[in-house]
């Protein structure tokens, strides 16, 4: 009885964990390439009044300049540190992270690892331990001079979570530039999730054995205010809180993911191989070594061609059909051609949040307030019926006119 009582009180939370600093309240820099708006307080804004998201992972707390913005606002009681983890703000919450870069060999590539901490006093403490590894821990992404092993034992020791960071992009992650084998760099047994990024779905990934036993999330590395809730998650928890997440990675005690909202893969900026020197995209999936159109060797992997050459090194010839929650593509409204800034205000007054526009509003009512073109692009999007254009070599995909 008492399972099911606890069952009854389950909520459905929008989380997006992958959030960038730009600046810091009194304007020093965090995320060089964030935009200035980018600050603890607007973020916890902009999810409050807009986004209609609850959990938030701010992936640049370990910076002393934004520390400092987080204990000014507790003290001023604008916001509030749960028991349970993650700091509270009317009704949001801000999980405490840090975007870290490891460069295990110097014979392969970089990787970005994203580190959550269950109280600001962890954070603070996991600080101080990567200032003595690290040249400048006040800015985002920074490298740190230890192994990805030596990462996750201290973020571990912290009580934190440790997930890669879009695991399949071919600049700074775990499988597209820095492994084959996830154990070649980390301990497989101390992944609590891995994040997909923007270019790769729950499809894609079950291509690749080693991620079988791993939850997926889906966030948007935001590196402005707009951005948040490019991509989300669903999950069931009682509330927004660290000890919730945890719990529903686990899928433990009625917790659970019930769907990662995500961009089509062909929106990506890294979806297809793309040729530096012609501009041209591959039009299959492929592993190059010069481009077909121009000859070049100068090419930037496309994170389908390198799934592909993962899943052949791995010898899977398909991807593993799993239980796995749905991977619902979802197209972000700043995606769609003609809803401007204004146009959005307008529809956030009737409808109340960007959540509610992609979610619950009727077809009918958002005619009525923005016409009949883009009524046909959201409701299209729900449905998966929109065309679309790959994206590559850093730039976006986009719906196709």
């Amino acid at each position: 009885m008492k399972a099911l009582q606890q069952i009854a009180v389950m909520q459905r939370i929008y989380a997006d964990l992958h959030l960038h600093i730009g600046r810091t309240g009194s304007g020093l820099p965090v995320k060089i390439s964030g935009s200035k708006d980018l600050t603890f307080r607007n973020i916890a804004h902009e999810a409050a009044a807009r986004k209609g998201i609850s959990l938030l992972g701010v992936i640049d707390a370990h910076s002393p300049g934004v520390q400092q913005d987080i204990a000014a606002l507790l003290d001023s009681g604008e916001m509030a540190e749960l028991a349970s983890g993650g700091i509270r703000y009317r009704d949001v919450t801000l999980l405490l992270g840090a975007e870290i870069e490891v460069r295990d060999r110097e014979m392969t590539g970089p990787a970005h690892y994203l580190c959550y901490m269950p109280s600001f006093d962890a954070m603070q403490s996991f600080t101080e331990w990567m200032s003595g590894y690290m040249k400048n821990v006040q800015l985002s992404s920074q490298r740190i001079y230890v192994t990805g092993r030596h990462l996750q034992e201290e973020t571990r020791k912290r009580g934190g979570l440790f997930i890669p960071a879009h695991i399949f992009t071919p600049h700074k992650s775990l499988l597209g530039s820095a492994a084959m084998r996830i154990q070649d760099v980390l301990d497989p047994e101390l992944i609590d999730a891995v994040e997909l990024g923007l270019s790769a779905d729950s499809t894609m990934a079950g291509w690749i054995p080693d991620l079988d036993q791993y939850p997926f999330l889906t966030n948007s590395d935001a590196h402005s205010l707009s951005k948040i809730g490019r991509e989300y998650n669903a999950l069931s928890m009682l509330e927004p809180s660290f000890a919730e997440l945890k719990l529903a990675l686990q899928g433990l005690e009625g917790r659970g993911i019930l769907a990662n909202y995500g961009l089509n893969p062909l929106l990506g900026k890294y979806h297809r191989t793309y040729c530096k020197a012609c501009g041209a995209l591959a039009d299959k999936s492929t592993v190059l070594d010069s481009c077909p159109v121009c000859g070049s060797g100068k090419l930037v992997s496309g994170v389908m061609d390198r799934i592909e050459q993962l899943a052949d090194a791995a010898g899977r010839e398909q991807p593993v059909a799993s239980s796995r929650p749905p991977y619902l593509y979802q197209v972000p409204l700043d995606f769609m051609p003609g809803l401007g800034p204004r146009l959005l205000d307008r529809l956030i007054g009737r409808f109340g949040t960007e959540m509610n526009i992609l979610h619950e509003a009727s077809y009918e009512a958002l005619a009525d307030e923005a016409g009949s073109r883009l009524a046909s692009l959201i409701c299209g999007a729900r449905e998966g019926k929109l065309a679309l254009q790959s994206g590559g070599g850093g730039t976006y995909g986009k719906i196709r006119s």
